[in-house]
This record gives C-alpha cells, sequence and structure tokens, in this order.
C-alpha cells in the first residue's frame, strides 16, 4: 500500500513575524504544524517537515512563501491549513490512491 506523503517546507529559525522573538518558532509553522498532527492522529501519513535553510534552492523558491504544504507531491496549503479542508484533501488523496490500485490490478490482469 503507498503511503500519503504530506511535507512542510518551512524554516526552524522564521523571522518573518514577532511571535519568532519571544517564542522558539514560527507562530504560522507551529499552527500548521499542529493541525496536520491532529489530523495525522485520525488518519496514518507520513508527515515531514523540511527545513528550507538546508538547500540553497529550498530556500530561494520558499523564502517568502512559508509554510508551504505539499500532498504527494503537489502545493496543498500556503501560510494556512484549515483543519476540515486539509482532511477533505487527504481523505480525497488516500481514495484516489486506493483506485490507481484498483485500476493498476485489473490492468495487469486483463
Amino acid at each position: 500500500m503507498t503511503r500519503l506523503i504530506v511535507e512542510v517546507y518551512a524554516r526552524k529559525d522564521c523571522k518573518l513575524c514577532g511571535y519568532y522573538k519571544k517564542h522558539a518558532g514560527c507562530a504560522l509553522c507551529k499552527d500548521v504544524a499542529s493541525t496536520i498532527n491532529k489530523v495525522n492522529s485520525d488518519i496514518p501519513f507520513h508527515f515531514k517537515e523540511v527545513d528550507i535553510n538546508g538547500s540553497e534552492d529550498l530556500f530561494r523558491r520558499f523564502k517568502e512563501d512559508i509554510p508551504t504544504v505539499y500532498i504527494n507531491g503537489r502545493k496543498a496549503f500556503k501560510f494556512k491549513v484549515d483543519e476540515a479542508e486539509f482532511r477533505k484533501v487527504v481523505r480525497k488523496e488516500i481514495i484516489k490512491a486506493g483506485m490507481q490500485r484498483l485500476w493498476d490490478k485489473k490492468q495487469h490482469y486483463s
């Protein structure tokens, strides 16, 4: 079974908001990660946080657009994640993956 992959591109040392100066981490990034973790406790998927500071290319691509959420390699959310909408997209991707597996299996036996 192929597992759904959710990736969040962010910075561990985000200074874009004033929240970082008083607390450890960015408020937007923490909210996104919290929402994703909450949904992940109900619906299993692989959750990966990617620090854009680790690569010049990632930093150039995402420096003004963090956090950005990708689901199975496709951009799904930027800056905020609505829990209900995120659940809907995750369920849709799981159903789509299941349908693809059935189709592949049918094609294999034809």
